[in-house]
């Protein structure tokens, strides 16, 4: 049997794992990897232009195609750029494998050039990370990482390669199976718990699904609709959750938590049982932990033990795969009486409805609405910040239209990247992003990377000159004190604002697009909004950026205060 390289070898493992595409950039510890992926012709190699948003692409690509996100970078500096792309898809459970270079094993710990412990410094953001220590591990490892990945919990594996590993020669046989000792994620339901918690769900008078991002990450979304539809038990989602059932769907309500819709926040707050799955109750959804739903006995759903109790308190746990828990209950729920609750919770709909004030001047949610009534089928990408909670809000996101965003670890600078990795993903669909103004200038260089991989995405800016978000608490909690938030604030102006003329803002988003050879439209009007996605829509190989003038004094509402209860609600201004 012909012996080969560790780089050969790789390179064989990621065509055996069905890898079509990979993210990668180079250097002198992967150059010999990336030599090998030059002489094979079945994975595509992106090359971006900044390792950080390069783990972005491979993420929303994760998200949008169901398949493991594949990443290449080299070592020292490469490695350290992907700790908040590791990060995001470690909190929102993307799985991703992600090689880095290393160098050779004789210098490692020697401070050699561009060396760093990249396992350890990502030790508590990876599901699991290791070096590669003998060639002969190669295989075994490289098959484990993407078995770990996929599984469970997904998440993010990290592979450390030393150079001189890769080099040496070995077997050609890459592994067909996994054993790993200790190692064997929970997918059965406990059906003994699972019809306790069904017992509970049809002796209840005010039940109430809470759906979270785990639903979305286990295509369980069909057969959810179908549950609800089958029980009459109304539904809420946290954030990452908006899409597990169909926006328009007459059980949904909404979001619920600190940019929650009153009806959703209400609802929680006088449910009688709270039927969770696939959430972890992070502290933007439940506010004080004392006075999150109050009233209801809790069941919860999740694939993840060390998930269930960590936050929240639940009365029946249940270890499970969303869907198969779903399909589980399916045979034994029935239709349950919530008309009257229904009606309950159509009144607070119609107390205060989820809606912008209406104003002459273009709105955020005109934008969005635009966005509902022009396209059949998409993919939405956002950034972090205001922007992403009003596409949260006010977005319709079916079965053709889905939402992806970072959610657990909110990190500014995904909506650009995240849409190309999606459009790669799902070339016949189209695929808009939405930034703020501060979000997009984080990652803003990967248009260069959408002008020549020719890929027609929607990227739209809603500038409104500041870091939107942040502007937001303070005017609401910090009298108006607009510290470090202002876009246009420099040396011309420090210290004396409101006593000196602005200065003008910097980039011209158009102008810089065009210079990548991108489309750019600014829009300022409502009347401009349809005219620029009918023009976005004529491109089959170039981006567009679609500039928005916003408003800076829009804010998200309703809000609750940071450390405040669901009742805490701040309905507008």
């Amino acid at each position: 049997m012909k012996k080969i390289s560790g780089n050969k070898l790789l390179v064989k493992a990621l065509r055996e794992e069905g890898v079509d595409t990979i993210f990668g950039y180079p250097g002198a510890c992967t150059i010999d990897i990336s030599d090998e992926l030059y002489k094979q012709d079945y994975t595509k190699v992106i090359l971006p232009r900044q390792e950080i948003a390069l783990v972005h692409e491979a993420d929303a690509y994760a998200r949008s195609t169901g398949k493991t996100g594949v990443c290449l970078v080299t070592s020292g500096p490469g490695a350290t750029n992907l700790v908040t792309g590791l990060a995001t898809a470690y909190y929102d459970s993307v799985p991703l494998v992600c090689f880095t270079g290393q160098v050779a094993r004789h210098l490692i710990g020697n401070d050699a050039f561009q060396e760093v412990d990249i396992v350890g410094i990502t030790r508590s953001i990876t599901k699991y990370g290791v070096v590669v220590k003998r060639r002969e591990d190669l295989g075994r490892i490289v098959k484990e990482a993407f078995y770990i990945a996929r599984s469970g919990r997904p998440g993010p594996v990290l592979i450390d390669l030393p150079k001189d590993v890769m080099a040496e020669l070995g077997s050609p046989e890459y592994p067909t199976e996994v054993n790993i000792r200790g190692y064997r994620p929970s997918t059965g339901v406990h059906i003994g718990q699972l019809k306790r918690a069904l017992k509970m769900l049809a002796k209840a008078k005010r039940p109430l699904f809470l759906v979270g991002g785990g639903v979305n990450i286990a295509r369980a979304n069909e057969v959810f609709t179908e549950l609800a539809d089958k029980t009459q038990v109304p539904v809420v989602t946290t954030v990452m959750g908006r899409g597990a059932i169909s926006t328009k769907h007459p059980l949904y309500i909404g979001n619920l938590g600190m940019h929650g819709a009153y009806a959703c926040n209400m609802a929680v707050n006088e449910c009688d049982l709270l039927f969770s799955i696939g959430t972890r109750f992070n502290d933007r959804i439940t506010g004080k932990l004392h006075s999150f739903a109050p009233r209801a006995q809790i069941v919860h759903i999740d694939i993840d033990t060390a998930a269930i109790s960590k936050n929240v308190q639940v009365d029946v746990p249940i270890v499970a795969d969303a869907k198969e828990a779903i399909e589980k209950m399916l045979e034994y729920v029935e239709e349950y009486h919530t008309g009257k609750w229904l009606e309950q919770i159509e009144e607070w709909q119609k107390e205060h409805p989820l809606a912008m004030k209406k104003k002459p001047i273009m709105t955020p949610q005109d934008v969005i609405t635009a966005i509902n009534e022009m396209f059949e089928e998409c993919i939405l990408v956002t950034d972090v910040g205001q922007h992403q909670m009003f596409t949260a809000q006010f977005a319709e996101i079916t079965e053709k239209k889905r939402l992806l965003m970072s959610g657990g670890l909110g990190t500014m600078g995904y909506g650009l990247p995240g849409a190309i990795g999606a459009k790669i993903g799902n070339p016949d669909t189209t695929v808009i992003s939405v930034s703020g103004d501060g979000g997009m200038q984080m990652n803003i260089q990967e248009l260069a990377t959408a002008v020549l991989e020719e890929l027609p995405i929607i990227s739209c800016i809603f500038n409104n000159n500041n870091l939107g978000m942040v502007r937001q608490w303070q005017k609401l909690f910090y009298g108006k004190r607009y510290s470090m938030t202002c876009l246009r604030s420099g040396a011309a102006c420090r210290g004396k604002c409101g006593e000196v003329e602005c200065p003008k803002y910097t980039p011209d988003f158009v102008k810089l697009a065009e210079s990548y050879g991108a489309k750019g439209i600014r829009v300022t009007k409502k009347e401009e909004i349809r005219p620029a996605f009918e023009e976005a829509k004529k491109s089959t190989k170039t981006p567009t950026v679609i500039e928005f003038e916003i408003d800076p004094e829009d804010l998200v509402y309703p809000m609750i205060q940071p450390g405040g209860t669901l009742e805490d609600m701040i309905i507008d201004s």
